[in-house]
């Protein structure tokens, strides 16, 4: 179990289930034809993949420069999703 956080392997076990999670969203939202609000859930999956990635990167041991950089994405991935719930209020 250590060896999961150690190397990261974690991070990427979790980031499989999301991208799977994705693909599910993906098809419901063709299968039920706009009543699905997909822009934004995969803005809230871009934000949360991202925050992963910088997790990994502390986890590793990479440059705090890319840990950074992935917490940046999560801002902008964050903010388009807070922006596509305000303009369907």
């Amino acid at each position: 179990m250590e060896t999961l956080f150690e190397g990261g392997r974690v991070v990427d076990l979790i980031l499989v289930v999301m991208i799977v999670e994705a693909v599910i969203l993906c098809g419901l939202a063709i299968a039920w034809r706009d009543r699905l609000p997909l822009a934004g859930l995969l803005l809230n999956l871009a934000a949360g993949a991202s925050l992963l990635l910088a997790l990994r990167a502390v986890l590793t041991d990479a440059d705090l420069a890319i840990a950074g950089l992935w917490l940046g994405v999560a801002l902008f991935a964050h903010l388009g999703d807070l922006a596509q719930r305000l303009k369907r209020r």
